[in-house]
């Protein structure tokens, strides 16, 4: 993918450690927004903040200096209905209207459904949203999903034809949600154009999370905005 006038000029005005594209020091958030979550992966403890499908899938690992949360592709997790296996959800906060950042490096071989998702609203294991971004779009990639008890279903409103993912190359996400008007956006690399629209109100509440359907990838420099997260020490895979 040829990089945007936007990605090159944000590339000069520096690039962090090789990962994706510099912060801008003035998020365009919302009024009243403010950051509710944040995590680099530095710490050795940054684990502890996630619940994952299958832990044994996820670690911590050092690439080109810097820690980013690595999965594999081998997930156990057998979801009740057709959905991604592969999750690693925030715990401990359950989000509303938000605005997501993060860095994502897929790790994976070139084909159709190559992909990484984007996980919000999951209220259990069969009620949720997801953003999946591959290669190639069709009725089952490359679209904003649901989940409501039954196999993923397409609520996209617009898309594109697909993302080159790269070999060794970050790419910044953008995810914003809106649970009042239901609006669903999604941004890759180019902050300006969202590559996918969606509206949709059946879960205002949920957690937020990353993975994939069943590739391999890396996240990065996470970033939650939002006026409130709704703290809770329930689990979404173990019941606490």
């Amino acid at each position: 993918m040829k990089p945007t006038g936007l990605m090159l000029l944000a590339a000069m005005i520096g690039c962090v450690s090789g990962q994706g594209w510099a912060r801008e020091p003035n998020p365009n958030v919302p009024e009243g927004y403010r950051v509710l979550y944040s995590q680099d992966f530095e710490s050795k403890d940054a684990l502890k903040d996630f619940e994952f499908s299958d832990p044994t899938q996820w670690k911590l690992k050092k690439r080109n200096g810097n820690t980013a949360l690595e999965f594999g592709g081998k997930c156990s997790y057998k979801p009740p209905v057709r959905s991604p296996r592969i999750i690693g959800l925030i715990g401990g906060q359950e989000f509303g209207s938000f605005v997501l950042e993060a860095d994502l490096l897929q790790t994976g071989r070139e084909y159709g459904h190559r992909d990484m998702c984007l996980f919000f609203g999951l209220t259990d294991p069969g009620k949720f949203y997801y953003v999946h971004i591959a290669t190639k779009t069709d009725n089952h990639a490359h679209n904003i999903f649901i989940v409501k008890d039954s196999p993923r279903t397409k609520i996209s409103t617009k898309t594109t034809q697909g993302v080159d993912w790269g070999k060794e190359q970050w790419h910044r996400i953008r995810l914003e949600r809106d649970v009042d008007k239901g609006t669903i956006k999604v941004f890759y690399d180019d902050m300006s154009q969202p590559i996918m629209l969606a509206e949709d109100k059946s879960f205002p509440l949920g957690f937020i999370g990353f993975g994939s359907f069943d590739d391999t990838g890396m996240i990065d420099n996470i970033r939650i905005w939002g006026k409130k997260a709704e703290k809770t020490d329930r689990g979404f895979f173990v019941k606490k």
